[in-house]
């Protein structure tokens, strides 16, 4: 037969003494922990704590009386509705932070992307008022750059030609007519003289060309077209020796000194976004330039696919930096003054409504709803739920909703017990 194990006595007394201790402490840890479990949960407001006799005819309240007499007389706060209880030492395990609720000065950034585009208003297209050939081009490529005045090509027109020999007759005439006793010839040969000056005028012939012929009294087989601004040749279809007929474009000149910006803002944006505000142009290519520009026209209409409008900034463009076509990044700072803000991750934002915790002291915490504004940042704007000053949870928030919700479940199963 085998023999027995022996146990040693020291063993056999700890167990014994294990058991008795947890026999004397079970009438402390139990009622401990039923009150934690019937704290009132979230949105749960709280019910009286049942007052029957158990099966010994012994009241449930009195099972942990003699090790608690010395906090018999305190009562603890009446609980309300939307307030629940959490010791220090667990909202300090969870990382809760606190902060008081500010009124601050709120700014908001907007970004976006915009492509450069020539101003309009400094677009100028070189058309012809008359028939002829050319005959000579001083500019005769793309991308030159001209000044206002500057001589562009030459241009031979039997018109032209035809209109200088009639002026000179009529500037003849004048002299011969002006002194004329009768009133109506005189008039006469002053009216012939400026309809045909004005004809030249009319042509583009400027008015130096005009003295000329008149202090020259010789005809000029061709009449130089000069720029009508300053700026880039962009567009060139004159060559030497084309024949051109009225209306035809021959060149066209922008002025690059001073561009657009047109950006795409969403329609959420547009009522932060004015006439006149400035703005800060970058290029994500040279990060060293950074302009300044100002909000110069909101288009009328929004992009159905998008949902975004067009907004228009001007800048100017020395050197001519930045070219047509070009992308750029425009950011607008929106000062929107002094409002009661929050950090963004105090707000639990469950999709219908927004939820924040405050914090009422003593481990008590009162979770309200709040009707949101503007957001800025790491801020947002608070319009009800809450005043200044009062003492808000910052960070932790989502687990004490999960805490809060475990309570309310809890408290739920306690409820069905009969």
């Amino acid at each position: 037969m085998m023999s027995q194990p022996q146990y040693p006595l020291l063993h056999v007394v700890a167990g014994v003494v294990a058991v008795g201790a947890m026999l004397m402490l079970s009438p402390v840890i139990e009622p401990t922990w039923n009150a934690l479990l019937l704290l009132p949960p979230t949105g749960v407001a709280a019910q009286p704590a049942p007052t029957g006799r158990d099966q010994a005819g012994q009241t449930r309240a009195g099972a942990g009386a003699g090790g608690h007499a010395e906090h018999a007389g305190k009562e603890p706060p009446a609980p309300t509705e939307n307030v629940m209880t959490v010791s220090p030492e667990r909202l300090q395990a969870v990382g809760v932070k606190f902060e008081l609720a500010k009124r601050r000065s709120l700014d908001r950034t907007v970004r976006t992307v915009g492509q450069v585009e020539i101003d309009e208003r400094r677009l100028t297209h070189v058309n012809m008022k008359l028939e002829g050939w050319i005959d000579e081009l001083f500019v005769n490529s793309t991308g030159e750059q001209v000044k206002k005045g500057q001589k562009l090509l030459t241009l031979y027109s039997p018109d032209l030609v035809a209109t200088q020999t009639e002026y000179l007759l009529a500037l003849k005439s004048q002299r011969t007519l002006g002194k004329s006793t009768f009133p109506e010839v005189a008039e006469g040969a002053e009216s012939l003289v400026e309809v045909t000056r004005r004809r030249l005028h009319l042509w583009d012939i400027t008015e130096d060309h005009v003295q000329d012929l008149e202090r020259t009294g010789k005809v000029l087989r061709t009449l130089p077209i000069h720029a009508p601004q300053s700026g880039t040749v962009i567009k060139k279809v004159a060559l030497a020796g084309m024949h051109v007929n009225p209306g035809d474009e021959l060149y066209t000149i922008a002025d690059l000194s001073h561009i657009w910006i047109n950006a795409d803002i969403y329609e959420y944006e547009l009522p932060f976004i004015k006439v006149g505000q400035t703005a800060t142009v970058t290029l994500s290519y040279d990060p060293g330039t950074v302009l300044q520009g100002r909000i110069a026209f909101l288009y009328p209409m929004l992009d159905p696919q998008t949902r975004t409008a067009k907004v228009r900034f001007e800048l100017a463009n020395a050197g001519e930096r930045l070219k047509p076509e070009m992308y750029a990044n425009v950011a607008m700072k929106i000062p929107l003054g002094a409002r009661l803000v929050v950090p963004t991750e105090a707000i639990l934002d469950s999709g219908e409504r927004q939820l924040i915790f405050l914090h009422l002291g003593e481990g008590r915490l009162e979770w309200r709803t709040v009707k949101l504004g503007v957001r800025a940042g790491d801020w947002v704007e608070v319009l009800e739920g809450l005043k200044e000053d009062e003492h808000i949870v910052t960070s932790a928030n989502f687990l004490l909703d999960s805490e809060s919700q475990l309570k309310a479940a809890v408290g739920g199963m306690q409820g069905m017990k009969h």
